[in-house]
């Protein structure tokens, strides 16, 4: 089975849709998908989202259905009894005399993270600060199941470590999403940490991230990368990938977003 991440094309967050640049990532992106085999397509019904699988559909005259879960993954956090998560957040500015919820749960300062490795632990991530103070746990296993239970229609079961093969396929799963989603899904295959994955990764807009299974033993299944973030099909158009994925390089760097 192969697994295809499409993350949109640069965003214009206020307006829910793509920026000009994130238009011509996205075209350049369906050229590429007019070679490739896609298979059954997914999308979220976010704008940005939407508006980036619109090209490769327009191009290769296929269809993808829109799942709700597949929105950029929010869970909120309330900071306000936290002096911890106060730091954590840093970015979080009081309204009146309290915090506003915060939804980006992963959007962390890295000292606060380096200083806290439970957020890293494939299980104690459960048990962390942010985790007592919000719905970030309601929120992927709402995620894990949809996800499990569209894979293991496919005949590919999770079990501790690995997939359980009742089935084998060569299919080809495709999901127009986001970057946070992307995260969770990858964490779910692999039992690893979203914080991770969230604080480690990066995935430019438009990029693609393809996994594969390897079924070297008789039912037993796992999922490998062959390619994460990818933009080969930017550098294809001369086109630059876009900084929106990334923080500042160098601190002083005030260009560059902090």
């Amino acid at each position: 089975m192969r697994l295809l991440f499409i993350r949109h094309g640069e965003p214009d967050y206020d307006h829910d849709t793509l920026t000009k640049k994130g238009w011509r990532e996205a075209n350049l992106f369906a050229d590429m998908a007019m070679k490739m085999d896609l298979g059954t397509m997914y999308r979220s019904p976010l704008g940005r989202a939407m508006d980036t699988a619109s090209c490769t559909m327009k191009k290769t005259e296929t269809d993808a259905s829109i799942h709700d879960w597949l929105r950029e993954f929010h869970a909120f956090v309330d900071i306000n009894d936290s002096p911890e998560l106060q730091y954590a957040f840093a970015d979080c500015h009081k309204e009146g005399d309290r915090y506003p919820l915060h939804y980006i749960v992963w959007d962390m300062l890295p000292g606060y993270l380096a200083a806290h490795p439970e957020y890293m632990d494939p299980v104690r991530w459960r048990e962390t600060e942010v985790a007592r103070h919000g719905d970030l746990v309601e929120r992927y296993d709402e995620v894990e199941k949809i996800f499990l239970e569209l894979l293991s229609r496919h005949g590919y079961h999770k079990e501790k470590g690995y997939f359980r093969v009742e089935k084998e396929s060569e299919e080809t799963l495709t999901f127009f999403c986001h970057f946070g989603i992307t995260c969770v899904m990858l964490a779910i295959l692999w039992d690893v940490s979203p914080f991770f994955l969230w604080h480690y990764l990066v995935m430019a807009p438009s990029s693609l991230t393809e996994l594969v299974t390897e079924e070297r033993e008789e039912g037993i299944a796992i999922f490998r990368a062959k390619r994460i973030g990818d933009t080969s099909h930017l550098a294809l158009g001369n086109e630059p990938a876009s900084f929106a994925a990334r923080f500042c390089e160098t601190y002083h760097n005030f260009d560059q977003r902090h």
